[in-house]
């Protein structure tokens, strides 16, 4: 099934040197770029870390210092990242509680402003989870009737999750072959910042998902308690997290002047 698109949409994978948001670096990003009239491009980077890989992320990937010895960094391939998925929508597997996060973290240390304000994100494995309870390799199998070759090398991973989700349009009559509603339903719950710590209320407003202010509005928290944005911006939370807060503290100042 070709999927029904109003504008690009990039599927992508990341191998990195461990699963921390903040500390943790990528090595590896593939990306296979699909538009509304079913033309397929796709690129992989290997990235040099600017840190040397533990021996427990090679285990997975495969990808050892040697390797990126040479491949330039981030910080150096990171405009050219961002033109191929600069006004696409995103879709991955487990990608908004990893891949995303990482991206934008990275984007934004390389001094990009890479913002999901206007992007729309598609995760295959919480649909795959919704559905059937599985792994890539399980649900490629399962979807595709292939096994999965080179499992956990970014490309593979990459092309099996955009194939996995044309077999899941094509086995579930009630998902919609629409990006928005893909989008919200491979949402487990909606977060401003993707890492988890700013959720929205059911009135659409932020809110701390974390800490003594848990459930609390942002806006009302900043206001009570100025110093704490000074605290969360010096804290160890992730570059996009920070850029959010730093979004609606400017527009509760903007909305009081006006």
């Amino acid at each position: 099934m070709q999927l029904n698109l109003k504008k690009p949409i990039c599927f992508f994978d990341l191998e990195t040197t461990g699963i921390s948001i903040t500390s943790d670096r990528i090595v590896e990003i593939s990306i296979l770029k699909v538009f509304p009239d079913g033309k397929e491009e796709k690129k992989t980077w290997l990235v040099n870390p600017e840190m040397s890989i533990p021996a427990q992320a090679t285990a997975v990937h495969g990808i050892t210092n040697e390797k990126v010895e040479d491949a330039p960094t981030f910080k150096m391939l990171a405009k050219e990242i961002y033109t191929w998925v600069k006004d696409t929508d995103l879709a991955g597997f487990n990608s908004n509680r990893f891949d995303i996060p990482i991206l934008a973290e990275e984007m934004l240390r390389a001094e990009v402003d890479f913002d999901m304000k206007n992007t729309q994100s598609v995760d295959v494995q919480t649909i795959f989870h919704k559905m059937e309870q599985r792994t890539l390799t399980a649900a490629y199998k399962f979807y595709c009737g292939k096994d999965l070759e080179n499992a956990h090398s970014a490309e593979a991973d990459t092309i099996a999750t955009y194939e996995v989700l044309k077999a899941q349009l094509d086995r579930y009559e009630d998902l919609e072959n629409d990006t928005s509603y893909l989008a919200q339903f491979s949402t487990r719950q909606k977060f401003a910042d993707f890492a988890g710590f700013i959720k929205f209320d059911k009135a659409g407003d932020e809110c701390f998902a974390f800490g003594k202010h848990k459930g609390q509005k942002v806006t009302e928290i900043l206001n009570k308690e100025p110093g704490y944005f000074g605290w969360l911006l010096n804290a160890d939370f992730p570059l996009y997290t920070k850029k959010v807060l730093t979004a609606i503290k400017l527009r509760a100042f903007n909305q009081k002047l006006s």
